[in-house]
């Protein structure tokens, strides 16, 4: 089985990269513009753009079984311009490489965020609810269109078994907006304001890409981890001194905060700690058989993991 990962120098590339690498009828072949830090000699690596003839003539041989899309650039200090090009065309080009050269397998690891934290979300949000998180936070819309996307590729290119998972905040040795925030020695919260949180441990993402994979398996599909918790009980876990702000000084301080480099937390995730955005993992549970298979306790304290 020949499988081709994008955004494979990541932190989640290099985990899923390990995972199958076990697997004795698996090759691998990356694709990152970055190079493979520690990459075993068997798993074939190209730095090329996305966009480009090189990465097209991965796919022009025919051979390809399965690709698992991560290669979604996330960087907040990033020209809007670039990243769209990169997301939304490189998504596109690598939709179109499937089809065209007969790729039986895709799976995109978008992200629950796609929802959108909302005052009036209810409890759990379910597969099928509308995509609403790029109207308050701009910098979700390549990921919300990415998604849509592949949702519409799903229905469109019947040929292909297409999987679109949604996971919640993922933790662990990754560089993410939710493991960075929890990093922070004394995280802003918001005077009032307890959201509840889902969070899941990245081995156990990489667990649910590895079933998406098998043969059968299509559709779009939430994920949790191991329960909900309050926002207060997780940095208290950790051991972290929050710094309540005021919300209506929150915005204006901490975006100049990030604009003069002294806070990794851009403004426009202050709804992530302020509403609620909850989704309901049963039917990765009753079609995937995904359960999570890390504690609560081992998935918050992982953001330590390296």
């Amino acid at each position: 089985m020949k499988v081709v990962i994008t955004g494979i120098s990541g932190r989640l590339g290099r985990i899923v990269a390990r995972r199958l690498h076990h697997e004795a009828d698996v090759q691998i072949v990356g694709l990152d513009r970055r190079p493979m830090r520690g990459r075993p000699k068997d798993i074939e690596h190209h730095q090329v753009d996305l966009r480009s003839k090189q990465a097209r003539d991965i796919f022009r041989a025919g051979d390809v079984d399965a690709l698992i899309h991560l290669g979604v650039m996330h960087d907040p200090r990033a020209r809007a311009a670039e990243l769209y090009s990169w997301n939304i065309t490189g998504t596109t080009k690598l939709l179109e490489y499937c089809q065209a050269y007969r790729v039986p397998k895709v799976v995109l690891v978008s992200s629950s965020d796609v929802y959108g934290p909302r005052p009036d979300n209810p409890q759990f949000l379910t597969e099928d609810a509308p995509l609403l998180a790029a109207q308050r936070f701009p910098q979700m819309r390549d990921l919300v269109e990415i998604d849509h996307l592949v949702s519409t590729f799903l229905w469109r290119a019947r040929e292909i078994e297409t999987v679109i998972l949604r996971p919640v905040h993922i933790l662990g040795p990754v560089h993410n907006a939710p493991s960075n925030y929890l990093r922070i020695a004394r995280p802003p919260v918001l005077l009032g304001f307890d959201p509840m949180v889902q969070l899941i441990h990245v081995d156990d993402v990489a667990d649910a890409i590895t079933l998406a994979l098998a043969p059968g398996r299509r559709g779009i599909y939430n994920l949790v981890g191991p329960g909900e918790v309050p926002l207060s009980v997780v940095l208290r876990e950790l051991g972290r001194e929050p710094l309540p702000i005021p919300h209506p000084v929150a915005k204006p301080l901490l975006g100049l905060a990030f604009r003069l480099g002294l806070s990794s937390f851009p403004v426009a995730e202050l709804d992530f700690i302020r509403y609620v955005c909850m989704v309901d993992g049963r039917r990765a549970a009753a079609e995937l058989g995904f359960r999570p298979g890390r504690t609560l306790r081992e998935t918050i304290h992982a953001v330590a993991e390296d």
